[in-house]
């Protein structure tokens, strides 16, 4: 099935692109000649998308999913997690207070901040990235979909498996994935407080940094990044983040420390997030 998420230009598919693929976890996501595929599970029922630019104003989505009566559900999560209701206008007029995001902005105009499929995943994915490099914590990541997920025949080259379901790695062991036991014993947490509470991830629901940081091994970087990218919360804000502080650094021409990165980003209240993802962003713009 082909459908098509139109929204108001422009959009850097490019850079939504790069951040996706430098991420792709191997069995579950491939990136091919500007197409970004992945597998999705949906009320235990599991399939395929495909996405792409179509027009200046649209990404083409081509579905693979069982389930028809699941397609507004699917699309509402595309939009979230490609982020097409984002009101740009409005944010780089707030961001741009600040010269320096100002300048920034108009090298990239249109930069989103991409989303996740899925809370549980995008929280587990964080945690397996706490105090190790991005690299590292992919394919930490790919053995657990390899070892828990479900199994997928997909039409996709490369996609073999959909993400764990959250009673699976509630039950399981993953410290054997060969991690610290500590951080296995978060992992198994977190699915375990999804099947408590069902919403615990869901966007736009009053305190949900409060409800992350309340979980074991959940600190203030993780609860913000999930919130930036999963809760969809504008102003969220992973203070500390190394990426952040590099990234200010090589802009100033001097060293930034974890402080003086909060204070300058109080200027950029209350779009926080997207200032983060032009930081992060600037790290690999070209010179």
């Amino acid at each position: 099935m082909k459908v098509l998420l139109e929204y108001p230009p422009p959009y850097d598919w490019s850079a939504t692109l790069g951040f996706l693929s430098a991420r792709a976890v191997t069995g579950m996501e491939v990136v091919v000649d500007g197409t970004y595929s992945r597998s999705i599970g949906l009320n235990g029922v599991y399939g395929t998308f495909s996405i792409k630019p179509a027009t200046v104003d649209a990404l083409e989505v081509m579905l693979d999913f069982p389930d028809a009566t699941a397609v507004p559900e699917i699309v509402a999560r595309l939009r979230r997690m490609f982020d097409l209701e984002a009101n740009l206008p409005t944010i780089h007029r707030q961001l741009a207070v600040d010269p320096l995001m100002g300048r920034l902005i108009a090298e990239r105009p249109g930069l989103r901040v991409p989303g996740a499929w899925d809370g549980l995943e995008l929280a587990i994915r964080a945690v397996l990235g706490q105090q190790i490099s991005v690299g590292a914590a992919i394919k930490l990541a790919g053995k657990l979909v390899a070892q828990y997920g479900q199994p997928l025949r997909s039409s996709v080259p490369g996609l073999t498996h959909v993400f764990p379901e959250a009673a699976v790695l509630a039950a399981a062991d993953l410290a054997t994935l060969g991690m610290p036991k500590s951080r296995g014993r978060t992992l198994s947490g977190v699915a375990q407080a999804l099947l408590d509470d069902p919403l615990l991830f869901e966007p736009g629901r009053e305190g949900g940094v409060a409800r992350l940081l309340a979980l074991h091994g959940i600190g203030d970087w993780t609860a913000q990044y999930i919130a930036l990218r999963q809760l969809r919360e504008m102003d969220a804000f992973p203070n500390g983040d190394v990426g952040l502080i590099n990234a200010l650094a090589a802009l100033e021409g001097g060293p930034v420390t974890a402080r003086e990165l909060l204070q300058r980003a109080e200027a950029w209240r209350p779009y926080r997030g997207y200032a983060a993802q032009v930081l992060w962003t600037s790290l690999s713009r070209p010179d």
